[in-house]
């Protein structure tokens, strides 16, 4: 698809290299007609949804079988079948939207939830806050699901806030709040478990923050090494999450014992457990 992009074919395409565990693995932990709003990275959240390749190529070339009918541009998905909501380019948008969704759910009384994808630089836009206040205050089964990835387009994290980065904001506004490894499938896959259980069982908004690394450009119309050097991404490249998994599949079928997998697998101890 950015080969696409690069010969000309589409107008703009956006990857997910190096943050894969993060929305696959916590995708992996809802049920099937829990409702996910996505940013513009999360294309791996609806292939294991089943989103089809055909389908992929259909919506980035706006054809006529698009399910959007070429009205959106490319990576901007959707299914109504499998509980995806259309993307919207505005940055944050999701967020009360998500909010809301979750508030018709308890409304409803079904046993659902909503997750919400966004990165560390849409956490600085109003509607997050916005969003997060009222899932506070009407305990709605939400869980906003931040991928931490250190950049804003090229806006280093360190530039964007003072404080220790997304999830201290979640326990201001009275939401359970787990850190975790976003770059380990299985601990992003437990704590969005445990996450799921508060929202549906609970009606607690739960905020996860996953930290990982974006190792491709922001987009095709992104130059990285304009404002990040090529230590640092080989660095974050040795944690890439798709070797960590592999790395981890071969143990398992030589019989070593892998390391056990839990929600104290994340970065620190789970907030809501403080």
């Amino acid at each position: 698809m950015l080969a696409s992009q690069r010969q000309g074919r589409i107008s703009f395409y956006m990857t997910e290299t190096g943050e894969e565990a993060a929305d696959i693995g916590s995708t992996a932990a809802l049920a099937d007609d829990d409702m996910i709003m996505a940013q513009y990275r999360e294309q791996g959240a609806l292939a294991f949804r089943g989103f089809t390749p055909d389908q992929f190529m259909n919506q980035i070339f706006s054809n006529e079988q698009d399910l959007g009918k070429g009205r959106q541009m490319p990576i901007h998905y959707g299914s109504r079948e499998l509980h995806y909501m259309t993307v919207s380019s505005p940055l944050g948008t999701q967020l009360p939207q998500a909010t809301g969704y979750a508030f018709a759910l308890k409304a409803q009384q079904k046993a659902n939830c909503v997750i919400c994808y966004f990165g560390e630089g849409a956490a600085s836009e109003g509607d997050f806050h916005a969003a997060l206040n009222m899932a506070g205050v009407f305990k709605v089964p939400v869980i906003f699901f931040c991928r931490n990835n250190g950049y804003a387009i090229s806006t280093p994290a360190h530039e964007q806030y003072a404080g220790d980065g997304i999830a201290p904001r979640g326990i201001g506004y009275g939401l359970k709040t787990i850190r975790v490894d976003g770059n380990d499938v299985l601990a992003v896959l437990q704590a969005t478990q445990e996450a799921r259980k508060l929202a549906v069982e609970q009606h607690q908004p739960v905020l996860i923050e996953a930290m990982t690394y974006r190792l491709g450009a922001h987009s095709s119309s992104d130059d990285p090494s304009g404002y990040r050097n090529k230590s640092e991404e080989d660095t974050w490249r040795a944690k890439c999450p798709v070797l960590r998994f592999k790395n981890w599949l071969i143990q398992q079928a030589g019989g070593m014992k892998p390391r056990r997998h839990n929600a104290s697998n994340c970065i620190g101890m789970p907030l809501w457990r403080r």
